[in-house]
């Protein structure tokens, strides 16, 4: 079995790191160059860096951020926000990125897809898709959760993957910053129905989350922000802990 990956989540704001409950109540998390480097240094599998008002302000990701990151990690490294065409992806990559994640710019063009793929690869592709419950359907939601579509969490994930996507973030927003656990039932129909990774997202609070985020949600990666930035969690005491549990992780 593949290891699943514990990957810290750094939501930019202004150049600094943020962090909220149910995507409102912003609060400061620090700065994302040091944050970034400690879970290098820690055993993070992977970092995503999203620029969260990005795609509200219509600017692009701060590139010059992209590249200050880029300088301090060694681990793999995906950048979201305010992504809509080759052209922003090319600058990312340049600037030190691994992969980008792209999310309201797919739903309003989804052969902004198709066209990343066949330019980038799969690999490089992440499609992050931000959903909550309304009358018991996952509903897709855009510009940072603030606006609803028509568009139901399970179908547009099957698009995106027959688009050529190579992975999917899924953020529950109802669970997101409430330390309540992942949206595992979500998560693994999501996991099931599908071949690509599905990163988890939304309501890390304890270590025992991670744990059933992988058994339950059939997870293949777990995003977090909070628990890490306020250091209620180590990375290494986490991966740990999974590895007790049966669960394979790289230490």
């Amino acid at each position: 079995m593949l290891a699943k990956r514990i990957v810290p989540c750094l939501d930019i704001k202004d150049g600094r790191t943020v962090k909220g409950v149910n995507f409102v109540d912003l609060r400061d998390a620090g700065d994302p160059v040091e944050l970034a480097e400690i879970y290098s240094r820690e055993g993070a599998d992977e970092l995503v860096f999203l620029d969260i008002s990005a795609t509200e302000q219509k600017r692009k990701t701060l590139a010059d951020l992209v590249y200050r990151v880029a300088e301090k990690v060694n681990i793999p490294f995906t950048v979201g926000g305010g992504i809509s065409s080759v052209e922003d992806v090319d600058i990312l990559l340049q600037n030190g990125a691994d992969k980008v994640s792209i999310n309201s710019s797919a739903v309003k063009n989804p052969q902004l897809i198709n066209d990343l793929v066949a330019k980038f690869g799969s690999q490089c592709i992440v499609v992050a898709i931000d959903a909550k419950q309304i009358d018991g359907e996952w509903i897709v939601h855009l510009v940072g959760g603030k606006v609803p579509t028509e568009r139901k969490l399970f179908e547009w994930a099957k698009e995106v993957e027959e688009r050529g996507a190579g992975e999917i973030l899924f953020t529950s927003m109802d669970h997101d910053g409430t330390k309540d656990g992942f949206a595992n039932e979500a998560l693994s129909k999501l996991s099931t129905e599908l071949n690509i990774p599905i990163i988890a997202s939304g309501g890390a609070g304890n270590m025992q989350h991670f744990t059933d985020t992988f058994v339950e949600g059939k997870a293949d990666a777990a995003l977090a922000a909070s628990v890490f930035h306020f250091k209620e969690i180590g990375i290494k005491d986490l991966k740990e802990e999974l590895k007790e549990n049966g669960i394979p992780v790289r230490l």
